[in-house]
């Protein structure tokens, strides 16, 4: 239940994070994306607080069915960013999604059985960082917003981190049942 909740969920991330960038904000930056505060003075585009939890998501749906679903899982967001995103923002879409989320399946990977919840943070970060990076050079030739992206996508990671504990002891509790 919890594996599907998740692969649901993370696919459901991608499409509202291309809508929400265009259309959720405290302002709209015009020809860049719609922007919320993070930190006081520090600015983030609203769609990518959805990131922040897809990276998460995408960790449980490998914990839970492997990481042959966790990458067919990667090839179905990628399709949807480019399916959903806005047209100028498809190949920002699609290029930073696709990186970030193989950089935080390397980094996920290894570490995942015996330290579920530090591999979720570490990976989440290290694709969080690739994410923000590319998406705001790619889209808007800029990084002055980096700042704010990353700490809103790592706000989203802290808030997912207490539920982490819960799935480790599931599936910890699960694989001892068999």
């Amino acid at each position: 239940m919890i594996g599907i909740g998740a692969f649901i969920g993370y696919l459901l991330t991608i499409p509202l994070a291309n809508w929400l960038i265009g259309h959720v904000g405290t302002e709209c930056i015009p020809h860049g994306p719609c922007v919320v505060p993070v930190f006081p003075g520090i600015f983030c585009p609203s769609g990518s607080l959805m990131i922040g939890w897809a990276l998460v998501l995408r960790d449980v749906v490998q914990r839970a069915y492997g990481a042959h679903v966790s990458l067919f899982a990667i090839a179905g967001g990628c399709v949807l960013s480019g399916l959903v995103a806005p047209p100028a923002l498809v190949m920002a879409s699609l290029t930073a999604f696709s990186l970030s989320e193989l950089a935080d399946f390397a980094v996920y990977t290894p570490m995942y059985r015996k330290r579920f919840v530090t591999a979720v943070a570490c990976s989440a970060f290290v694709g969080l960082v690739v994410d923000s990076a590319l998406f705001l050079t790619i889209a808007f030739g800029s990084i002055a917003l980096l700042p704010g992206i990353v700490l809103g996508k790592v706000e989203m990671v802290l808030v997912a981190l207490p539920l982490m504990f819960y799935v480790r002891r599931y599936y910890s509790l699960r694989e001892r049942r068999r």
